[in-house]
């Protein structure tokens, strides 16, 4: 094979492990062509073509994200990951473990880690690299890597949710929620909530966003059920679709242009959080994006037809 081919084949699970790691389509997408250009300007064919690879998109993404850590530090409102409508990495083998670290309640707990313990727990839990493997990538011994791995095993073990889900009842739910969406049906997305429910939405002060986030079924419905009625008297629509290998939708305004995501975290039979990214700078990978303050103003400006 030629080194384009090798390194086409092998595109997508740099991409997966980047994007793990930096929890930005775009940064991923850039530290893959990082990658692309080392091998090509190597002068020699490595022994293994993929560990030579994944080492180097591995250090890349670490130091990416080390000086994103001060961007985010200073983001404004709450911090999500850029939405990934879809994987490219597919393993039969290790598929819930691909679709679990992918979701943003993951990659948002993968925030906790240093740059270090999440590429290290990226490579072993979620693709499976041998500790050898790892330790050459992150360029530590396999000792340390093992110590890394424990540590940041801890921190994900003691964020994640007691019980989980099946994927068979999430579509359904989710499906239900929209239906209820659609309707402005207060009763009816009430009942798909947890009680402790919250809604949160990602703007980096570049798009209308919540001031806070809203907590409390009943609080939460309410909401909803009497936003997207404006919403779509201004011939805003939006598609379900994954989101973070989550259950979620696509919202765009009249001429087709994205103007939000919008990821549900289904757990024990119910929605236990709504994330919803609006920042036009996370969007761009998804479609032309909506002009979101045009269309807050808009909805500001509906008013319900007199009976």
């Amino acid at each position: 094979m030629s080194k384009v081919e090798e390194f086409e084949e092998l595109r997508p699970l740099l991409f997966s492990i980047a994007y793990r790691i930096l929890g930005s389509v775009g940064e991923a997408e850039d530290a893959v062509q990082e990658t692309w250009l080392r091998f090509d300007g190597s002068a020699t064919r490595p022994t293994s073509t993929k560990a030579f690879l994944s080492a180097a998109v591995t250090r890349i993404s670490i130091d990416v994200l080390r000086s994103a850590r001060v961007r985010r530090e200073e983001y404004v409102g709450p911090w999500f990951p850029e939405p990934l409508l879809a994987d490219p990495y597919e393993d039969p083998a290790r598929s819930v473990e691909l679709a679990d670290s992918v979701s943003m309640a993951a990659l948002l707990l993968l925030e906790r880690l240093s740059p270090l313990e999440r590429a290290v727990f990226v490579l072993r839990e979620v693709f499976g690299f041998g500790f050898d493997e790892v330790a050459a990538a992150v360029g530590r011994s396999e000792a340390a890597c093992r110590q890394l791995l424990v540590r940041a095993r801890r921190h994900m073990e003691a964020g994640r949710p007691r019980f989980e889900t099946v994927r068979k009842e999430q579509e359904e739910l989710a499906s239900r929620f929209f239906d209820a969406l659609r309707e402005g049906d207060v009763a009816g997305l009430q009942e798909l909530l947890a009680a402790d429910v919250s809604m949160v939405g990602d703007g980096g002060g570049k798009a209308p966003q919540l001031a806070r986030a809203v907590i409390g079924a009943a609080n939460v419905a309410r909401l909803l059920a009497s936003v997207f009625p404006r919403m779509a008297r201004i011939d805003v629509t939006f598609e379900p679709h994954e989101v973070n290998g989550q259950p979620g939708a696509i919202f765009r305004d009249r001429d087709g242009k994205v103007l939000h995501t919008l990821a549900l975290d289904v757990l024990d039979g119910q929605i236990q959080t709504i994330r919803s990214v609006i920042n036009p700078d996370k969007l761009g990978h998804v479609g032309p994006v909506a002009d979101a303050w045009a269309i807050h103003r808009e909805v500001r400006q509906a008013r319900r037809p007199t009976e």
